[in-house]
């Protein structure tokens, strides 16, 4: 049997990097198979769902390097939805239900006095005709529940082992709303039936829903075997809380425009939670390598700092041709070797643009005039080349006895406005000699 994964998104917001993790996965799932990777939006929710968020979602992916089959749309399958609704009302396993979410409410607060959890009592489905006939009357449109077996269901779960829910403890889910549109329970079991979805991965948060989908996989006819399923522990931050999809640093887009390299999210977002580990290695080696069973069963904590160091180690070998085009205008090559030893995020190469091309206000260093002025006198005429410094800071050194952290630490100070960075030596000649000179000098002036 050929594997086919899915990855079905909602297209309400902006990609996250916990759902982008989820896709990668299928992706090096299906590779790793020679199978197929496709592309769905879950987009019923006619309410919260953006062509514009299909469209940066689609973006995010292709520049996480994944390629799929589709994109498939939900809101262009209402069809099938409907189709499979009406077999399942004609098998007496779709149900139809009138109360408001307040009286849904009043029920469940009921139940938790009593100390019963707050499951649904079925009482649509012991409506009569002329019941339903009066609700529908007074302008009462129902929604539709799916009436679950009195059964347990258990599944070999890929990556957290076995696993058994009884349905009897869950309430019978709604699968169509009023208006006659799908909820994700349903639309997504109905997709996965006929695209012949052979594995779903997924957070674990979907644990129960699956129990609930195995039920209804069952219950439409010649669906054949359900999927296999793999729940992944969902990620935490740093901290071990639950990272929060509100943290607009952990968008993909975000990530992208700070200068996160695609190569280094993906490698990392592919590792997170296993026992892997080495140098970032390319999707294709990632897929050959892909197993869930060296997914662990406990969360595993996205860490920012594991991410930038990944992050500096990609920009460290990168050509200038490589990042050419990302650059700020006029970064020759000479700065971006001089610079990309020294930056997290390929955003920080503009700051350091600014620095050697731009104005800058140098920090006053107290107490250091007469060295800087010293200093000042002591720049070399151009042109300056990759010898410069080290002659420079010869001279120095002859005329003030000073050398070490003593000499070059108020002249970075001065050239740069910054503590560290990349090596004067390097940065000196594309700083050019009346910037400098202009800057020592004005250091000198605030040193005296």
């Amino acid at each position: 049997m050929s594997v086919r994964v899915r990855f079905a998104p909602s297209p309400t917001g902006p990609l996250h990097v916990g759902n982008a993790r989820i896709a990668l996965l299928n992706f090096l799932f299906a590779r790793r198979h020679q199978g197929e990777f496709l592309l769905r939006f879950d987009d019923t929710d006619r309410a919260r769902s953006r062509p514009e968020h299909a469209a940066g979602i689609v973006k995010d992916l292709a520049w996480l390097g994944l390629s799929w089959v589709g994109p498939a749309y939900q809101s262009e399958r209402l069809a099938a939805y409907e189709r499979a609704a009406a077999l399942l009302r004609g098998e007496g396993r779709l149900y139809a239900c009138f109360e408001t979410e307040d009286e849904l409410a009043r029920k469940r607060e009921s139940l938790r006095r009593r100390g019963r959890p707050p499951i649904y009592d079925r009482a649509g489905l012991r409506l009569t005709e002329g019941e339903r006939a009066r609700l529908e009357a007074s302008g009462r449109k129902p929604y539709w529940r799916f009436l679950l077996s009195e059964r347990s269901i258990a599944w070999h779960d890929l990556v957290l082992g076995e696993r058994r829910i009884p349905l009897p403890s869950l309430s019978d889910p709604v699968l169509v709303r009023e208006d006659g549109t799908p909820l994700y329970t349903f639309s997504s079991i109905v997709d996965d039936r006929e695209f012949a979805i052979t594995h779903v991965i997924r957070g674990e948060d979907h644990v129960t829903n699956t129990a609930v989908q195995i039920d209804l996989w069952e219950a439409l006819e010649g669906s054949g075997e359900p999927p296999a399923f793999a729940h992944l522990p969902l990620l935490t931050d740093e901290a071990g809380g639950k990272l929060s999809k509100r943290l607009g640093s952990l968008g993909i887009r975000t990530l992208r425009e700070d200068g996160v390299m695609a190569e280094a999210l993906a490698f990392y977002l592919a590792r997170l939670g296993t026992t892997g580990d080495g140098a970032v290695a390319p999707l294709d080696s990632l897929a050959r390598d892909f197993d869930l069973a060296t997914f662990s069963r406990s969360p595993a904590r996205f860490d920012t700092h594991q991410l930038l160091t990944l992050n500096r180690h990609v920009l460290q070998h990168l050509s200038y041709a490589d990042v050419q085009r990302k650059l700020p205008e006029g970064a020759s090559e000479e700065f971006w070797m001089a610079v990309r030893e020294n930056i997290d995020l390929l955003s920080e190469a503009r700051q350091w643009w600014e620095v050697v091309a731009g104005e800058i206000a140098p920090p006053p260093s107290e107490g250091e005039g007469e060295f800087l002025r010293m200093a000042a006198a002591l720049l070399p005429p151009e042109p300056w080349g990759a010898e410069t410094w080290k002659a420079y800071a010869a001279a120095l050194t002859a005329a003030s006895g000073r050398r070490g952290r003593a000499l070059f630490h108020p002249l970075r100070l001065a050239l740069t406005g910054e503590e560290d960075g990349p090596a004067l030596a390097r940065l000196l000649p594309l700083i050019g000699r009346a910037r400098a000179a202009a800057r020592i000098e004005a250091a000198a002036r605030g040193g005296s």
